[in-house]
């Protein structure tokens, strides 16, 4: 299975390309023992990536403090 840090770099824009040549170059980027589950998995990340930036864009950022309380209700020190 592939993680979701392959070729963070190779993130592109859908604004910069159409998303069937992002789809190309992504084909074209997978090994050959590629499944299905990677593809979906590297999709949903993309778009993960995508939507982040927009809402960033917009300036829809969440204040420290709230991340630190989100990071103790799941049980993860954020002090450090």
């Amino acid at each position: 299975m592939l993680s979701l840090s392959d070729k963070p770099e190779g993130v592109i824009m859908q604004t910069e390309q159409t998303v069937k040549q992002a789809l190309h170059h992504l084909a074209d980027e997978l090994p050959e023992s590629v499944t299905w589950t990677d593809v979906m998995e590297k999709v949903r990340f993309r778009q993960a990536v995508e939507c982040g930036i927009q809402a960033a864009d917009r300036g829809e950022f969440a204040m420290p403090e709230a991340v630190k309380k989100a990071f103790a209700r799941w049980g993860v020190d954020a002090a450090g």
